[in-house]
């Protein structure tokens, strides 16, 4: 009971609470000052997201795919790079395990974990361009990540339309059943909510994540180099080649988001107008969850959680889509600026320790 004390009063849990609670409060002024009721707005999107199971499985849908490009993301920080182009090695990832699931007339044994590996594969590729680019060229990583996404974006819709694009439509062909992540007994469980099990995926990665990194001479080697490259070559690591192969492992987390999707949700590829928004949504996720594997699980659930129930405060609460989304951004931008918090714990805690 102490130790789980101790761990429920640290700092690292407490700041980050404190700073949710100050972003849903300075939300509630600015739903005050509109007009609107914020108890039944918090209410109404607690209820949309938790009331029933089918909110709770929409809600868990939600969440998979910003597991995945949050910790793409988190793990770039982590070794001293900032991918942007999350977004596009998502969109290669759910092309490529499209192309597996449509093409391809396999068992369901092969066929499902087939996709899966093929799109973190070609995920991870398209990573591995900007990290080669980096150093072999010394070409900054957001610059080519940024242009990647665009070129992810048109080079998808392009195979689409020439290769899987079913007749009439604007979309590819449906995937063989035998490829996909989701079961109808799942879905029937969740009242027809779309979850799938690529939840369990996307948590898998995020223990993969914390043991490359935290427990293997390799991730020590990555941190090494996000930290300080200059001393990491100085102590004989290779430093060009654990650059490429983070932004490998990074592409491939945001590739098995794009598969995942695919195959647990669309069933298809649509000829996209825009992007989707999961790789920029994984930038927030990365910051909320401070960069860690287990973070950026809490992180996606709570921006999962905010975009689910972001409907019911509209349909229950009547608050208009953007002062929910002015709401969100300001619990993004508190826990973010965790830092003001941290100051003013130290600052507290100074006083007491002046005052005995």
């Amino acid at each position: 009971m102490k130790t789980l004390s101790r761990w429920l009063l640290k700092e690292s849990i407490i700041i980050p609470l404190i700073s949710v609670f100050a972003g849903l409060i300075i939300g509630a002024i600015i739903m005050l000052f509109g007009g609107y009721n914020p108890f039944e707005a918090y209410q109404a999107l607690f209820n949309k997201a938790f009331g029933n199971v089918y909110g709770i499985g929409e809600t868990i849908r939600t969440i998979t795919p910003l597991i995945f490009t949050g910790l793409a993301v988190a793990f770039a920080f982590r070794t001293g790079l900032f991918n942007i182009g999350a977004e596009g090695q998502f969109i290669m990832g759910s092309l490529a395990a499209a192309y597996v699931g449509i093409m391809l007339d396999l068992p369901a044994i092969i066929h499902m974990p087939l996709a899966v590996i093929v799109g973190g594969i070609v995920g991870g590729l398209w990573g591995g361009i900007a990290g080669f680019l980096k150093a072999s060229r010394g070409v900054h990583e957001v610059i080519t990540t940024i242009m990647l996404n665009w070129i992810a974006l048109y080079l998808s819709n392009y195979l689409i339309r020439v290769h899987l694009l079913e007749k009439g439509q604007q979309k590819s062909e449906t995937l063989a059943q035998s490829s996909w992540l989701s079961f109808s007994f799942l879905t029937d469980m969740f009242n027809n909510a779309r979850v799938h099990f690529g939840f369990l995926i996307a948590l898998l990665c995020a223990v993969v994540f914390y043991v490359i990194l935290q427990k293997m001479k390799q991730g020590y080697e990555l941190r090494s180099v996000g930290l300080n490259p200059h001393a990491a070559e100085y102590a004989g690591i290779n430093v060009k080649g654990n650059i490429m192969k983070a932004m490998v492992i990074s592409g491939m987390f945001a590739g098995l988001g794009g598969a995942v999707e695919v195959l647990g949700v669309t069933h298809s590829v649509i000829i996209l107008p825009a992007f989707q928004g999961y790789g920029f949504d994984g930038i927030a996720v990365a910051l909320l969850g401070g960069n860690a594997a287990f973070g950026s699980v809490v992180g996606a659930f709570l921006l999962g959680t905010l975009t689910f129930g972001a409907t019911g405060m509209k349909l229950g609460a009547g608050v208009p889509f953007e002062i929910i989304n002015i709401v969100i951004a300001l619990v993004i931008y508190f826990v973010a600026a965790r830092l003001i918090f941290k100051k003013l714990m130290n600052a507290l805690n100074v006083n007491k320790q002046e005052e005995q």
